[in-house]
């Protein structure tokens, strides 16, 4: 398949995409529109996207599926950062997309920073909804507070399973996922792949907490994004607004679809 060579779906679909161990639940809007991929947050599922998908109309290929354990995708023993990298390639391959716009929030924003750097000839851009900020925010009181927290939480995440709302994953395994992100975001770790950024990014940045963190400390973590604006001339902030992180989607999704059109008509597809 050549750089260009994507293949537009004639109609919406929905199925089951097969990946290592497991198999993923996949919807592509389809369509000649430019294909744009959301990539969620944690333990987040596709649905999330459902207002900035209404904001940026039909005029767009969406692509969103929900991932390893979450939502309607199929369980797996491999729950790592590099099996969710891997999840994009094989959504992407399965519905014959080879260039893509990439969204991400909060977790999915740092795979889509790792996809983009990995993949610039096949990067349209990307858009990043609070997250991909680099800081070292982990450290042992962290790792043990994040523990403390999922093992509090553990008793009822089987409760609340059968409603989709979490991932059918143990309070362990969101743990270690949620640290596992807390090292990749280090300044060390995250600050070179920002700086290497070959496509146009564009941040949407949240005000105020998340889940699990206190005072200012999601606004420290923010203000990481600084020094990569100021090194790489390809990153941008496009706006930051009054919602939290959680809120983001749900209230911001018109600044979310009016950063994605900037960053289409950067390179040469407006909408």
């Amino acid at each position: 398949m050549t750089k260009d060579s994507n293949v537009p779906a004639a109609s919406t679909w929905s199925g089951m995409v097969p990946v290592d161990d497991t198999a993923l639940a996949v919807t592509d809007t389809g369509g000649t529109g430019t294909p744009v991929i959301y990539l969620n947050g944690q333990f987040a599922t596709q649905g999330y996207w459902r207002r900035v998908i209404a904001e940026l109309g039909t005029e767009w290929r969406h692509i969103t599926y929900d991932e390893r354990a979450r939502g309607r995708s199929n369980r797996s023993a491999d729950y790592s950062f590099e099996a969710a990298v891997r999840d994009v390639d094989a959504v992407l391959s399965a519905r014959g997309v080879d260039r893509v716009l990439l969204v991400g929030w909060s977790y999915g924003a740092v795979v889509a920073a790792h996809w983009a750097h990995r993949h610039p000839d096949r990067t349209i851009g990307a858009v990043m909804a609070d997250g991909a900020y680099p800081h070292d925010w982990l450290d042992e009181a962290m790792e043990q507070r994040i523990r403390k927290l999922f093992r509090r939480m553990g008793w009822f995440l089987p409760l609340l399973r059968p409603t989709g709302l979490v991932p059918r994953m143990t309070a362990e395994q969101q743990a270690d996922s949620n640290i596992e992100l807390g090292r990749l975001s280090r300044v060390c770790e995250l600050g070179p792949v920002l700086d290497a950024l070959a496509v146009p990014t564009r941040y949407v940045v949240a005000s105020g907490a998340s889940l699990g963190s206190r005072g200012d400390e999601q606004e420290r973590i923010r203000a990481g994004l600084d020094t990569v604006t100021a090194r790489n001339p390809n990153v941008r902030i496009h706006a930051k607004v009054a919602s939290n992180h959680g809120a983001l989607l749900k209230k911001d999704s018109p600044v979310i679809a009016a950063a994605v059109r900037e960053v289409a008509a950067l390179v040469g597809h407006p909408r």
